[in-house]
C-alpha cells in the first residue's frame, strides 16, 4: 500500500470512531404510537399572604410599630395607581433594615421608586422591596441578615421633598423574578411583632 492509500484509510477509520463515539451518546427511545400527551395545567395564583410567619424587624431605624399608618391602597399619581406597600416617614439619611434576612436579588434604579432593593427570603416565595432610598449599604448577590442596615432613607424616584421609605411585601409563583409576584398589604404583618 502506498503511504496515500494508509492516510485515507486512518482517515476514515478516524471518521468511523468519531461516528460510532457519536451515536453511542445518542440514546433512541420507541413507544407506543398513540401514547397520550400529559396534560399541562396552568399554574395556580399561590395565596397572596407571605410564606414566612416569623415577625419582621421594622425597616427603619427608630421607628415603632406605634408609629406606622396603613398607607395601602391610597391614591398615588394623581389617581394613576394605587399604592400597595406601606410608606414610613423617617429623616433623610435613618438607616433601612432588613426586614428578614434574604438575598439581595436586585437594587434597580426606577422612575416612582428611585433608588430600590428586593430582597427574597430563604423561602424563594417572598420578596421584600425598599424604595425611594438614598444610598445603597448593600449590593446584588449579597446576603442580608434580618436588622441588618441595607440603606439608607431618601426621597429619590416620585418620592421628591418627602423622605421616607416605600416597603412592599410580594408573594411569587416559582419561576417569578424580582418585579413580578402578587403584592401584600404589609401593615398587619409588620403589626404582628409588637414593640
Amino acid at each position: 500500500m502506498t503511504r496515500g492509500r494508509w492516510i485515507g484509510w486512518g482517515v476514515a477509520a478516524l471518521l468511523l470512531a468519531l461516528a460510532i463515539g457519536y451515536l453511542s451518546l445518542v440514546r433512541i427511545t420507541v413507544g407506543p404510537a398513540n401514547q397520550a400527551r400529559p396534560v399541562v395545567e396552568a399554574p395556580q395564583r399561590i395565596e397572596a399572604e407571605p410564606v414566612d410567619r416569623q415577625p419582621l424587624v421594622l425597616p427603619v431605624a427608630g421607628i415603632t410599630r406605634r408609629q406606622l399608618s396603613d398607607t395601602w391602597g391610597q391614591s398615588r399619581g394623581a389617581g394613576a395607581r394605587e399604592h400597595h406597600a406601606i410608606d414610613i416617614l423617617a429623616p433623610r439619611g435613618t438607616p433601612v433594615l432588613a426586614a428578614a434576612s434574604g438575598r439581595v436579588e436586585k437594587i434597580f434604579e426606577s422612575g416612582n421608586g428611585g433608588h430600590t432593593v428586593y430582597v427574597r427570603l430563604p423561602d424563594a416565595r417572598t420578596v421584600h422591596y425598599y424604595a425611594h432610598l438614598d444610598r445603597y449599604l448593600t449590593g446584588e448577590g449579597q446576603v442580608v441578615r434580618q436588622g441588618q442596615a441595607i440603606a439608607t432613607v431618601g426621597d429619590t424616584g416620585s418620592a421628591a421633598g418627602t423622605p421616607h421609605l416605600h416597603f412592599e411585601i410580594k408573594t411569587m409563583r416559582p419561576g417569578e423574578r424580582w418585579w413580578q409576584g402578587a403584592n401584600v398589604n404589609p401593615y398587619p404583618v409588620l403589626m404582628r411583632g409588637g414593640d
